[in-house]
């Protein structure tokens, strides 16, 4: 179930890294390529920093290709069908915080502490979304105000401290799963955001 869950946030990311370039106008290779750098940037950067290589997709390349054949199929279907953007900010959601689990237990199976694991969480969640942004120009949305990278830091943090007292790790990533994807959803209706930083030289 975990394996086909990674599965489907791949997906989501990449539809997100579609509707991207979409807006940017960018061509079709280029739509592509965002869509599968937006799926696999997080886990591929996360594996890199932990030397552990080959990276996750070239260990198993149905991740990659998981990627590309939704990437594909975004672009050739997204102007024929009315795709709901709630379903996508929803998916997303879930994305980010499955990653973020996903991202502190490979680090803790690898072996190391709180501070590389719960790092290495937000990393896998958050760092597909900001190669995203930037390359289509855009403020990376886990720099602005609202809770994005701080629901990829509860989530691992969350996860963390259930291992630490030996729960389940399948109960941890319910648990961890459900509370964070409900906040980060909870902050979308809700509209809550940390507060700005404004600097003013005189």
């Amino acid at each position: 179930m975990l394996y086909w869950l990674d599965l489907f946030g791949i997906s989501v990311f990449a539809i997100s890294g579609v509707l991207a370039a979409g807006k940017k106008q960018m061509d079709p290779f280029g739509t592509v390529i965002l869509g599968i750098v937006t799926a696999v940037g997080g886990g591929t950067l996360r594996d890199f920093l932990l030397g552990s290589t080959p990276v996750f997709w070239v260990t198993n390349p149905t991740y990659i290709i998981v990627a590309i054949v939704v990437s594909l199929l975004t672009l050739l279907t997204i102007n024929r069908i009315r795709f709901p953007f709630k379903v996508l900010v929803i998916a997303d959601a879930f994305g980010l915080t499955l990653f973020a689990i996903l991202g502190v237990q490979k680090a803790m199976l690898l072996g190391h502490g709180a501070w590389i694991s719960i790092i290495m969480g937000i990393l896998s969640g958050v760092a597909g979304g900001i190669t995203r942004d930037v390359l289509s120009r855009e403020i990376p949305l886990v720099f602005r105000k609202e809770l994005y990278g701080t629901i990829a830091l509860l989530s691992g943090i969350i996860f963390y401290i259930l291992e630490t007292f030996n729960v389940s790790t399948n109960v941890g990533m319910v648990i961890s799963l459900l509370v964070g994807f409900g906040l980060r959803l909870f902050a979308l209706k809700k509209k809550l955001s940390l507060p700005r930083f404004d600097y003013q030289h005189k």
